[in-house]
């Protein structure tokens, strides 16, 4: 019993002072605020690994002190111990106290319910259970570590074991990680995912009527579609409803679906989505899309039912599933699926448009959502498409890893911003969020247009690896209109910050973070495809049609 009463002694009795030092900095750096509003519990697991990590690097920085023999204070440590834990306290509780102010300059600016307290108690809990888990894990490292290296000793000098040792214990933790824990949770999501993706909701009906995907008369099986598949094909405005707004005849969109079921291998399913959009006349009409989903095979109907209300139930669109994962576990595992769906999805159906009279053919476009916008971008080459060029695209939330969206970006016109560039004239790209739509101070549009339409609070699109040590060029000069103007730059925390935002992105309301609004689809389908008989009255007419509440 007398041991179990000094194991809290002996434990912080065994913490580096500069390392507690550090922890508590940390977690208090981490109360400011950053792109996304946290609820407590988010906020204490972040405060948590941050503080572990601050924790991590006081270590480091002691052992160099040591190591390089700099003057260390030693009779003076039980001192150096109070007076520092009396300091960070202080800091900690200076932050808790301003923490529902930080959060609610983010929250006021979204038009949230302004928090009234941070739940300090509950937050620093779960802060410091997640503290604790990482510095267990921290402790086995070390312990793996020395091992090692005790045991190399015999035959190789101290500081080389010192190194092989913590490369063991590195390699040890890795394969571990990598090999036996992230691929049996990995596993376990695909088989979670994979049953979910089979269940029959109750309220999903096979479609009866022949010109739709999954219909007896349909080249893909309902069975087949999974259930996003078969959500996409079933929802979304019918001409009765369409008509109803336009006061006139309007036509049924066409949406084909092909799920991961319905075909053996990409190529298969890529051809058979090809011969259904032709059974069902998908060339036939005005427009086409093209469609990258998310990697659950989601597909925003936020932004179909704008275009299909926008252009009189006039188009067709097409998509195929290459995933049962969400997207940031799709793009972790497996990106090439993607990436080859989309290639074969737009080969086929862009080989087979080509070939049809330029006078009689729908005009083709792209679109993506989050890692379908990355996918989407990398489908085509421009120079497979130059001699008969497809219209253009909509891609929007692309993820920070968009190679062209991110040449783009660097290549902006000095006088924009980083969160909303303007790129040289504006004939070819725009950009365009929930304040400013891509109809601007322009040249006409060319050829071929491509808009990309981005909040600047959507971690996704804005998290840099290079955050943990630079300050991004976002946060330079004016803020985008729905980040925080209290959001300050720290290294470390900030690049921390934003891993975490990017894990709640699409929790935030809908028109800010990573969930895009269908006022905004409006303007940014408007602009790309010049829908006929649609004024600024029609514009506001059928955003109210549409709120964003019914997508919520």
């Amino acid at each position: 019993m007398k041991r179990i009463h000094e194991f809290p002694i002996r434990f912080l009795g065994s913490m580096s002072a500069v390392g507690t030092l550090s922890a508590f900095l940390f977690f208090a750096a981490s109360l400011t605020p950053s792109l996304m509003p946290r609820t407590w519990i988010v906020q204490g697991v972040l405060s948590g690994t941050c503080a572990a990590t601050g924790y991590a690097i006081g270590v480091f920085i002691g052992w160099l002190w040591r190591y390089l023999e700099l003057p260390w204070l030693k009779k003076y440590v039980l001192a150096e111990r109070a007076v520092t834990l009396a300091v960070a306290i202080i800091v900690s509780v200076v932050f808790l106290w301003q923490a529902v102010g930080w959060q609610n300059s983010i929250r006021e600016l979204w038009h949230l319910e302004l928090l009234d307290t941070a739940t300090p108690i509950r937050m620093a809990f779960v802060g410091a259970a997640t503290f604790f888990l990482w510095f267990v894990l921290g402790r086995l490292f070390s312990l793996a570590a020395s091992r090692v290296s005790d045991w190399l000793d015999r035959y190789v000098p101290r500081r080389i074991s010192n190194v092989m040792g913590v490369v063991a214990a590195i390699s040890i933790f890795w394969l571990l990680g990598q090999g036996v824990i992230l691929r049996y949770a990995l596993d376990a999501a695909d088989a979670s995912f994979q049953k979910a993706d089979l269940l029959m909701e109750t309220e999903t009906v096979r479609p009866l009527g022949a010109m739709v995907t999954g219909s007896e008369q349909s080249f893909v099986s309902w069975d087949g579609l999974g259930r996003q598949g078969r959500f996409y094909v079933t929802s979304g405005p019918r001409s009765a409803a369409i008509s109803d707004f336009w006061k006139r005849e309007a036509l049924d969109p066409i949406r084909v679906y092909v799920g991961l079921n319905n075909a053996e291998t990409v190529e298969e399913r890529a051809s058979l989505a090809l011969e259904e959009l032709k059974r069902q006349g998908g060339f036939e009409r005005s427009v086409l899309v093209v469609v990258a989903p998310t990697g659950t095979g989601w597909i925003d109907p936020a932004a179909m039912d704008t275009l299909e209300y926008l252009h009189k139930g006039d188009v067709a669109s097409v998509a195929l599933q290459y995933s049962y994962l969400t997207s940031w576990l799709s793009l972790l595992v497996e990106p090439e699926n993607g990436l080859d769906a989309a290639r074969a999805l737009f080969h086929e159906v862009y080989s087979h448009w080509k070939t049809l009279p330029a006078d009689q053919r729908p005009r083709l476009y792209l679109h993506g959502l989050s890692l379908g916008a990355l996918n989407s971008q990398m489908a085509t080459d421009i120079y497979d498409v130059v001699g008969q060029p497809f219209q253009g695209a909509l891609w929007s939330g692309p993820p920070f890893r968009s190679e062209r969206w991110n040449s783009v970006t660097r290549m902006r016109n000095p006088d924009s911003p980083a969160w909303l560039p303007s790129f040289r004239d504006g004939s070819v790209i725009r950009f365009s969020n929930q304040v400013t739509p891509p109809d601007g101070d322009f040249s006409p549009w060319g050829t071929i247009r491509f808009i990309y339409l981005q909040y600047a609070s959507d971690p996704v699109v804005f998290f840099d690896p290079a955050s943990f040590y630079r300050e991004p060029q976002w946060l330079r000069g004016q803020r985008g209109p729905d980040v925080s103007p209290r959001f300050r730059w720290i290294p470390v925390i900030t690049g921390l910050q934003l891993v975490f935002d990017m894990a709640i992105a699409t929790s935030s309301p809908i028109g800010f973070g990573h969930v895009y609004a269908p006022a905004d689809y409006i303007d940014a389908w408007i602009s790309l495809t010049d829908p006929a008989q649609v004024d600024a009255a029609t514009t506001a007419r059928l955003k109210k049609a549409l709120p964003a509440s019914r997508y919520q």
